[in-house]
């Protein structure tokens, strides 16, 4: 217990040392192994260390050493078994289900139109240029009208994850790719990850939209700066829907891209559609995900919110912290078809796919499929 103890104390100590500093990297990829090590042990000692001393003792097995040994070998043994399938999980490339999300103000032209969401790749310590490019050049096989990425791109500065991010520059869509910034670009810089977007060929949806138009129908694809952005101290920065809607048709369905699930008040209250978010990571080492629902209405999956309103909580592309995602992986839970207000469900799952982020296809209220 006071070795636990003693790695818990250290672990913000070496995450704040690594974020971002090349030469202190290797201490951020310690600390956030330790730290994740340190939880998984924690608590499957307590799941089955607990309810396996019991058994024994109820048991009669001999000798308390006895009982200790068995104890900490399965523990141990569990552990082991988790930390190295959590590893693989948060290293793959994700593995995404296609959902088909029905917005009934959608026009007959814009029916069908597929859009792709990446999220939360928290390019970092560990150098991840090969994943991210496998990532993007999936994207790439689903012929994707829209792309959105919504935030946390990275753990660091934008020129020190440059060539982690520069893969994003390939990804292709028909009509456009656009970025929102999340809470972790206010840690490091945001107004550069904001311009090395740009760069790569994104546009930053700032409090602002651009029209999706095909077929005579038009989508507002709105997009808000992460809320952590109002006490940044970065001026013009913040989150402001007003501001994102400004001039656009009240009467156009809005998709909106905003990285905090908790966004989703403030867009029902606007009248928006569909709103698109990450940061959660579906919890991302179990059972942290109950932690999560005490700071976000949602953690993965589609949910309903007021009488229009639908959010899309993707459970991330990347993972963020310690390498692992334990009952946790990188894909979410799928939907098809208008969900019944004012549920708060993700519905019946369709067949897996090996895409990364989310792919939705829009659906007006007269889509047969």
């Amino acid at each position: 217990m006071a070795g636990f103890s003693g790695a818990r104390a250290r672990m913000p100590l070496a995450m704040v040392r690594g974020h971002g500093r090349p030469q202190q990297d290797r201490a951020a990829i310690i600390g956030y192994t330790l730290l994740g090590t340190t939880c998984i042990l924690f608590t499957w000692s307590v799941l089955v260390g607990v309810p396996l001393r019991l058994a024994l003792t109820v048991a009669d097995v001999d000798e308390s050493q006895n009982r200790a040994r068995i104890v900490t070998w399965a523990v141990l043994g569990k552990t082991a078994v988790l930390l190295a399938w959590g590893y693989a999980e948060a290293r793959r490339v994700p593995r995404v289900r296609r959902l088909d999300v029905q917005l009934p103000r959608l026009g007959a032209g814009l029916d069908g139109t597929r859009v792709v969401l990446i999220t939360d790749t928290h390019y970092g310590p560990l150098d991840r240029t090969r994943w991210s490019a496998r990532v993007c050049e999936t994207v790439n096989t689903l012929e994707a009208d829209l792309v959105c990425h919504t935030g946390d791109i990275a753990d660091g500065t934008a020129e020190r994850r440059r060539a982690q991010a520069a893969p994003l520059g390939t990804v292709r869509a028909t009509r456009a790719r656009v970025y929102v910034t999340g809470n972790h670009e206010y840690y490091s810089e945001a107004q550069g990850w904001v311009d090395l977007m740009g760069e790569l060929g994104w546009e930053p949806l700032r409090n602002r939209h651009l029209l999706l138009e095909r077929g005579g129908d038009t989508l507002v694809v709105a997009g808000v700066d992460d809320v952590t952005a109002e006490s940044s101290g970065l001026a013009g920065h913040g989150a402001h829907l007003a501001g994102a809607l400004d001039g656009a048709d009240p009467d156009l369905p809005v998709l909106l891209l905003a990285h905090q699930p908790k966004f989703v008040d403030r867009a029902a209250a606007g009248g928006v559609d569909l709103q698109l978010s990450g940061h959660t990571h579906g919890g991302q080492i179990w059972p942290f995900h109950h932690l999560v629902r005490i700071d976000q209405p949602a953690v993965a999956g589609l949910s309903r919110h007021g009488r229009r309103t639908l959010l899309y909580t993707s459970r991330g592309t990347g993972f963020w912290g310690p390498p692992f995602r334990v009952f946790a992986p990188q894909r979410d839970h799928p939907a098809r078809g208008p969900l019944p207000a004012p549920a708060h469900r993700a519905v019946a799952p369709g067949g897996p796919t090996h895409p990364p982020g989310g792919v939705l296809k829009l659906r007006g209220a007269g889509s047969s499929h």
